[in-house]
């Protein structure tokens, strides 16, 4: 017989009550609503990005591990706009009643995710669904006043960066599914950074206040290098060769096995790293910031006046990949 939460007010109270803690405007999760009061001079960002079960992480996986996705995809956001993580909000829908130990893992898991990128859990609901587990996080973080860092904004001559490397997180679940993949190349170390880099995403903090000094425009990759590099540019074009994108060792190790994991750096999602557009102007001054930080930028191309995204090999000729990225709504 399975140990099962038997009501709302114990999941809430004993398994989410104690994230509250710490977080005054959260009123120990017994009220209906949170209040935050930000500072003067200062702005309140919001973000919303759910997680569903098959389709942002699989059902089976670890409890832990499916909590710190859903805050960190959100907190990813956050960085991008140059907001320091400040609360959240949870909205869980099971479809079924879970089961105590399983909750007691995925408030680990939160408790793990929500102190290492300094913020908690302030409010939300719990509700009965007759489709999967989904699990909606709604992030609040705080920045100065009028610093807020658009998705939009670029101009011909903008210089593109991105943080850390591409494809790990779309290789690590391909490893999750398949664990004999790339047998003949990777090590046992490399397929648990791969697969690492896929359930437990790490939002790049230490970049928040260099974007803010230095970003004209951001947005986390998250659905794919090419369709994420397209809304940064906006109305500009941009061509990327594809020997400058960032790759970890394991990736290009795959790579070795498999010329068609460029497709996965390009198009394969969930990279929650931040791409971002620095004016020419102030390319020196970025560069000196961003290497006090301990997070690795890569240069990957310059807006230009003709619109359109193109990826090109080392000699300059177009490459065509299957898409530009993930879509919930395509029919591809």
């Amino acid at each position: 017989m399975s140990d099962r939460i038997s009501n709302e007010t114990e999941l809430i109270q004993t398994y989410l009550a104690p994230l509250a803690m710490g977080a005054p405007g959260a009123f120990g999760l017994r009220d209906d609503a949170a209040l935050i009061a930000p500072e003067p001079g200062t702005d309140l960002v919001i973000s919303t990005d759910p997680i569903i079960a098959g389709v942002h992480f699989i059902a089976s996986d670890r409890a832990d591990d499916i909590a710190w996705k859903a805050l960190a995809v959100n907190v990813s956001d956050l960085v991008a706009k140059g907001a320091e993580p400040l609360a959240y909000t949870l909205a869980l829908a099971f479809p079924e009643p879970p089961e105590r130990a399983w909750m007691a893992d995925f408030a680990s898991g939160l408790k793990s995710a929500q102190t290492a990128f300094g913020c908690h859990l302030i409010g939300g609901d719990t509700d009965h669904t007759t489709g999967p587990l989904s699990i909606g996080v709604t992030a609040i973080g705080v920045l100065p006043r009028g610093s807020f860092v658009p998705r939009t904004g670029t101009r011909a001559g903008d210089h593109i960066f991105v943080t850390g490397t591409l494809g790990d997180s779309a290789l690590g679940l391909a490893l999750h599914r398949n664990p004999a993949l790339y047998d003949t190349v990777l090590t046992e170390g490399d397929k648990s950074f791969l697969i690492g880099r896929y359930l437990r995403p790490s939002p790049r903090l230490a970049m928040i206040a260099v974007l803010r000094a230095y970003a004209t425009a951001a947005l986390d990759v998250s659905d794919g290098l090419g369709k994420d590099l397209a809304r940064l540019a906006g109305g500009n074009g941009v061509s990327v060769r594809v020997q400058d994108l960032p790759l970890s060792s394991p990736a290009r190790a795959a790579m070795t096995a498999d010329a068609s994991v460029m497709d996965a750096v390009v198009s394969g999602g969930d990279d929650y790293e931040v791409l971002f557009a620095v004016v020419p102007e102030r390319l020196a001054a970025f560069k000196k910031a961003a290497a006090i930080t301990a997070v690795s930028t890569t240069h990957i191309g310059v807006l230009s006046v003709t619109p359109g995204v193109s990826f090109v090999d080392q000699d300059g000729r177009p490459i065509a990949f299957k898409r530009s990225g993930y879509d919930h709504f395509s029919l591809l």
